[in-house]
């Protein structure tokens, strides 16, 4: 055999293993607050903000705190390492992806979902002439 074939054939073993470990890896499921502490691995939780208890960020370490309630009801302190999320205050859902570490979630990302600007709403009434 030619050893430019060994070498193809090297090559494409070592692209479909390194795929492989890498679709694996990046699989993180979902999971709510409570299941998320139980495991204590990386997870996406879904939820919602806590408007009533604020938020906070501080510049000097870069990181944005502020509570989420999952779609149980369990309420938890989330710390983003990174500035807050665009369109954070008007956001209708959130996803953190992350791990519980102590008695708070540590987010690596948070991803915010808005209120559509195509959702239905109800037409304003019309007078009558």
């Amino acid at each position: 055999m030619k050893p430019r074939y060994i070498i193809g054939g090297i090559i494409i073993i070592v692209f479909l293993v390194v795929a492989g470990v890498s679709l694996m890896t990046e699989s993180v499921q979902y999971a709510n607050l409570a299941e998320a502490k139980r495991m204590g691995k990386i997870v996406q939780v879904k939820g919602e903000w806590v408007q009533e208890k604020g938020s906070e960020y501080d510049p000097a370490n870069n990181t944005f705190k502020f509570y989420m309630r999952d779609d149980n009801g369990e309420t938890a302190l989330v710390t983003l390492h990174g500035p807050k999320p665009n369109n954070f205050e008007i956001a209708t859902s959130i996803v953190a992806k992350g791990r519980f570490k102590n008695d708070h979630f540590e987010a690596t990302y948070v991803l915010t979902k808005c209120p559509s600007k195509y959702e239905e709403t109800t037409p304003p009434a019309q007078s009558g002439t």
